[in-house]
């Protein structure tokens, strides 16, 4: 069967489980399927796009609160300046850190973007981002995961089911689907992005 709605997927499930007594579980089963497919998926529909300025003297910007991995981050202005990302540790030992400034380069520390040198005035900062798609539920019946990897989403969702179904014979197949799913999800997106796009050879003098 299709299924394009939270329902729909509800109970695709409950028919592949061959169960029609998971009512209670299956929305706990399709929730641990989502957290799954946050960390493994990156997807062009999930990108999001959000500016934010800096205040003087404060180095932090906070992180989006459905962000998961950054694409690209920039100073806007002409011309746009990118910005370079160092691990923390190599942040805390770049002198530019304790510096004043226009920002150069940044790190992640918990929930919040780490500028250096510090901002010394109001500067726009363009974020381009992967964002968590919104949790399925009854008030939010889809999302970029059951638009558009609802294969991925079935399989994760049937294999988070194995735990309280113990032993179930079919976990290898689900396994095997849910990976052949997240590979031809891959290709498909980077063919996508920038098939028909002539490669560029750029140098930095």
């Amino acid at each position: 069967m299709s299924f394009t709605s939270y329902s729909d997927l509800q109970t695709a499930v409950a028919g592949y489980l061959a169960r029609s007594d998971l009512t209670t579980q299956i929305p706990d089963f399709i929730r641990l399927a989502e957290t799954r497919l946050r960390r493994d998926i990156r997807i062009r529909q999930m990108l999001k796009s959000v500016t934010t300025a800096t205040v003087a003297a404060d180095s932090t910007v906070e992180l989006p609160s459905d962000f998961i991995e950054v694409r690209d981050f920039v100073v806007v202005g002409n011309p746009v300046q990118p910005l370079n990302y160092y691990s923390p540790s190599a942040f805390n030992r770049n002198t530019r850190s304790w510096e004043s400034g226009k920002p150069v380069d940044y790190t992640i520390l918990a929930n919040d973007f780490q500028l250096s040198p510090i901002p010394d005035s109001v500067y726009t900062l363009q974020l381009f981002y992967f964002a968590a798609p919104t949790f399925l539920s009854n008030a939010n019946t889809s999302n970029a995961f059951l638009a558009n990897t609802p294969d991925a989403l079935l399989y994760a969702t049937l294999l988070e089911a194995e735990p309280y179904l113990m032993n179930d014979v079919r976990v290898n197949t689900w396994g095997n689907m849910f990976d052949r799913a997240m590979a031809s999800i891959n290709r498909s997106d980077e063919q996508g992005q920038y098939s028909g796009v002539p490669l560029v050879i750029k140098t930095t003098l």
